[in-house]
């Protein structure tokens, strides 16, 4: 179970005012508005969410990388679990034309607002509960979404992408190493259901039986 990074670099590009982010505006009902995941959670006001998720093609580097990572074939099968608009998703289908991707999130908004090039292939349902075969996939992914399951969400979404991947595994999580990166997690947080320091998570991969690659974001 390696700790690999391909995504902090993108996590860092974005300065962030944790405290204005509690005092500003009313977080908790912020968080309510965020928890629908809907046009205000993507494309609304920064306070609640992400303030405009727009295609910019800086996921681009991400796929290129994962897939010389993992060694994936032309026409790789590819799960994104919770792949909002599924940005990442595409890039795939520009680094490897012949692959064959699917992504599934929560947000019927996310989805409806992907990039129209994969819309297709698009699945509306949770991560505790994945729609495939199992060994069907060449990699399965996450990022940046199980922090935002219960615990028993979260075990049993870990042991679905266990379930489905006949090969690579890859996720990643919001964390923390410190108390200052604790706090900023919940500062500037809305919608995480599972607050756990690494080697926490780390325990948690091995009690529910994930095999595959990880790594963290933090709220330096």
């Amino acid at each position: 179970m390696p700790y690999v990074d391909f995504v902090s670099v993108i996590h860092k590009s974005t300065s962030r005012d944790y405290l204005g982010r509690v005092t500003s505006h009313d977080k908790a009902e912020c968080a309510e508005v965020a928890l629908k995941w809907d046009v205000d959670y993507w494309d609304g006001a920064r306070h609640h969410g992400y303030g405009g998720f727009r295609y910019d093609g800086r996921w681009n580097p991400v796929a290129e990388k994962m897939a010389e990572h993992y060694n994936l074939p032309a026409d790789a099968r590819i799960l994104d679990v919770g792949c909002g608009k599924a940005f990442l998703l595409y890039e795939f289908t520009q680094v490897l034309p012949d692959a064959r991707v699917t992504g599934l999130d929560v947000s019927h908004y996310g989805l409806e607002h992907a990039k129209e090039e994969i819309r297709p292939q698009l699945v509306e349902g949770h991560a505790s509960e994945l729609p495939f075969a199992d060994d069907a996939f060449d990699l399965v992914f996450s990022i940046n979404t199980l922090h935002n399951l219960y615990n028993y969400e979260l075990w049993a979404a870990l042991r679905e992408i266990e379930r489905v991947s006949r090969g690579a595994k890859y996720l990643t999580v919001e964390s923390y190493r410190n108390e200052r990166e604790k706090m900023n997690l919940l500062y500037w947080q809305l919608t995480c259901r599972s607050f756990y320091a690494t080697a926490e998570w780390e325990w948690v991969f091995q009690q529910a039986g994930y095999t595959g690659d990880y790594s963290f974001i933090f709220f330096e």
